[in-house]
């Protein structure tokens, strides 16, 4: 896999863990340990990609 095609599999994961994230704000009885989780999962994402690019230059 190309590290072109790995940033867009992990921004297609990234954008889906967000679209959970705002999901999740909707519902009155969020799990906060959850939606932590999410969230940190979505940075972890983040942090890839941003490594990924570096290396693409």
């Amino acid at each position: 896999m190309t590290i072109e095609a790995r940033i867009r599999e992990l921004g297609n994961r990234h954008r889906n863990l967000d679209n959970a994230i705002q999901k999740e704000t909707t519902h009155p009885a969020t799990d906060p340990l959850y939606l932590k989780s999410l969230k940190l999962r979505k940075l972890r994402l983040k942090e890839q990609i941003a490594g990924l690019e570096r290396q693409s230059g």
